[in-house]
């Protein structure tokens, strides 16, 4: 593979505003490949742990180069598209990314792929209508899961404990990131199977604070709410935060992700489930898949799906 020879230096830690850069690059005369990794917030457990995973993932292998990059918050859309534009003046060899914007991210997208750089998209998808206005296949790769289907097996999960008739919140994520749409799609599924009652559903942008407040108005509007379903633990948190401080313990909350902080919460009956999804099993998987590209062994199109399991009070036991 073509020898890169990178501005950042291994194992130095670079601070530019709203990125976090570590593991960098290129040393001269090293021809390991260099990977850019794109996550979305780093205040998110979920891509925290991502982020840690993977450097340590990179560092073991130690058949390439890890750079990692994330946002200060879920909605820096402009962090992500100068991440991807510094990641091409770098010269690296495959940019591994988890778009905050499914449609906004594939201008930015495309000029990697113009520039010759390698392209795996993870965690959300990026939008097919998108997609075939910039000329790339509709059928991009990518890597991750079946959003719609894990928010409807929790969303289940919720409805069997409540019952019919059982009166429900969303909690929305990024309405511009076709992972919210997904999970809002499956919980709405599982609201039809079990007769439940639709009280609102608003977005919190995946943020815990937003959704504390959010939780809060709520509760003043539909005291007699029974159940929360959360597009992602970050907002869970907010929710149950809310839900303490209105003294409301009878009202059962599920979220999505498994970040560390609900084993706790669903062990002690403040959260009701979550659904388990490993966020460095799913880097793992992008890593490979992208070098199968530039080697010529795969082609980028299809979906590497990653696992998705409930998690309950007896999944941490």
């Amino acid at each position: 593979m073509k020898r890169r020879l990178l501005a950042l230096v291994l194992g130095m830690v670079v601070l530019l505003p709203s990125i976090t850069f570590a593991n960098g690059a290129q040393e001269e005369g090293d021809d390991k490949p260099v990977v850019g990794l794109i996550m979305k917030s780093l205040a998110n457990e979920f891509f925290m742990a991502m982020d840690e995973g993977a450097r340590a993932y990179a560092e073991e292998d130690g058949s390439f180069k890890l750079i990692t990059m994330g946002m200060n918050s879920e909605t820096d859309f402009d962090t992500q598209v100068n991440a991807v534009d510094s990641l091409i003046t770098q010269g690296v060899d495959l940019i591994v990314l988890a778009p905050a914007d499914s449609a906004g991210m594939v201008a930015p997208v495309k000029r990697a792929i113009d520039a010759g750089v390698t392209v795996i998209n993870f965690d959300v998808t990026l939008d097919k209508g998108a997609l075939k206005a910039a000329g790339l296949p509709e059928e991009f790769l990518f890597v991750g899961p079946d959003n719609t289907d894990g928010a409807e097996m929790v969303g289940n999960y919720l409805g069997e404990a409540i019952g019919e008739g059982g009166k429900v919140i969303i909690i929305e994520g990024n309405p511009g990131a076709d992972n919210a749409k997904q999970r809002k799609n499956g919980f709405m599924k599982s609201i039809e199977t079990h007769g439940m009652e639709l009280l609102a559903s608003n977005t919190a942008h995946w943020e815990a604070e937003e959704a504390n407040t959010l939780m809060t108005n709520l509760l003043t509007k539909h005291p007699d709410v029974q159940g929360v379903m959360c597009a992602n633990d970050s907002m869970a948190l907010g929710v149950v935060r809310a839900l303490e401080a209105a003294g409301r313990g009878d009202v059962q909350v599920v979220g999505f992700d498994n970040i560390p902080a609900v084993k706790d919460l669903i062990l002690n009956d403040k959260m009701l489930a979550t659904v388990h999804m490993d966020g460095t099993e799913m880097a793992i998987l992008a890593f490979n898949a992208g070098f199968e590209i530039i080697d010529g062994s795969r082609e980028n199109l299809g979906w590497v799906q990653s696992p998705l399991i409930l998690a309950d009070k007896d999944f941490f036991k």
